[in-house]
């Protein structure tokens, strides 16, 4: 077997692990085992999120500053052990194309992924053969607009659904903007959560118009947060809680309490990077899982 390349068991699997040195955060020298023990250690928790969902993964090869590819199919030298699902890809001719989706349940499978350079786990907002249990809706500001920004729409969200009985529980993108992820009971087709999200957006944006855009065009967004209520079309998939994500330094999609995000709205608290790896696991520590409220289901949504 050649140096670089060495067997260990995880979990009663074993797994080959390959070039731990190769750097794929080039201005945080942050190795690819580095990237492999975050995921690792942070399993506990992310692997919930993950559970029966079907897994897109952004894989960097070459580190972030190389080129990277999506990737939906299990690759050709998939293990035997690694779970995958045949399931139609949404938006395809009359559902005749499907796809095999590797499922992450477990840790060796997330340590597999981790070892491809799949550094972006990116999943739907529903379980394999169900509707929504989710509903995420996207907050991306438009420079000069900003997290604070972000925060201040949080907060006008978090009441607006909640006077209709839906809870909401912040966390960063792991860029520059936030999502706000809800639990609701599966019983919604994705279009149906789409256009409730969308018809919130849209009341907000009658209401803030100077802080608020619901019409995706680009052109309408500088200064704003636009309110991306399209993250629930059966299409489209969200970056998972606690993933890592491709930017300079090893940032990670963040829950957040809403403490800090009333604080962030406030100007109080820095927005000038996103937390990275070693900081959400001490978060963890302190915290623990701070949406784990989205793994016990939700209420029905309005019609």
């Amino acid at each position: 077997m050649p140096a670089d390349r060495f067997p260990v068991e995880v979990h009663g699997r074993t797994l080959e692990l390959s070039n731990l040195d190769k750097v794929l955060y080039p201005a945080a020298g942050f190795t690819k085992g580095e990237v492999i023990d975050y995921y690792t250690r942070i399993a506990p928790v992310l692997l919930p999120h993950l559970a029966d969902r079907a897994l897109t993964r952004i894989r960097y090869p070459n580190g972030v500053d190389g080129k990277s590819f999506f990737e939906k199919n299990a690759p050709a030298a998939t293990p035997g052990w690694v779970r995958t699902e045949n399931l139609p890809v949404p938006g395809s001719s009359k559902g005749r194309e499907t796809i095999d989706y590797v499922v992450a349940d477990d840790l060796p499978t997330l340590v597999w992924l981790a070892n491809l350079a799949a550094l972006e786990l990116h999943t739907p907002q529903w379980k394999i053969g169900a509707h929504p249990d989710l509903m995420v809706v996207d907050l991306d500001p438009g420079a000069p607009a900003s997290l604070k920004q972000c925060c201040q729409v949080a907060l006008l969200l978090r009441d607006r659904l909640a006077a209709d009985g839906v809870d909401a529980y912040p966390k960063t993108s792991g860029k520059k903007g936030m999502q706000l992820c809800c639990p609701i009971s599966s019983t919604r087709s994705a279009d149906e959560v789409s256009a409730y999200a969308r018809r919130v957006a849209q009341e907000l944006e009658r209401e803030q118009p100077r802080l608020v855009v619901s019409k995706m065009a680009k052109n309408l967004r500088p200064g704003k947060v636009f309110i991306d209520w399209s993250q629930n079309n059966a299409a489209k998939t969200t970056v998972a809680p606690y993933s890592l994500r491709a930017q300079p330094v090893p940032s990670v999609s963040t829950p957040l309490t809403w403490d800090e995000v009333s604080a962030g709205a406030a100007g109080r608290r820095p927005a000038t990077r996103p937390y990275t790896a070693g900081e959400v696991l001490d978060r963890v520590e302190r915290h623990g899982d701070l949406l784990a409220p989205l793994l016990d289901g939700g209420p029905e949504l309005p019609e």
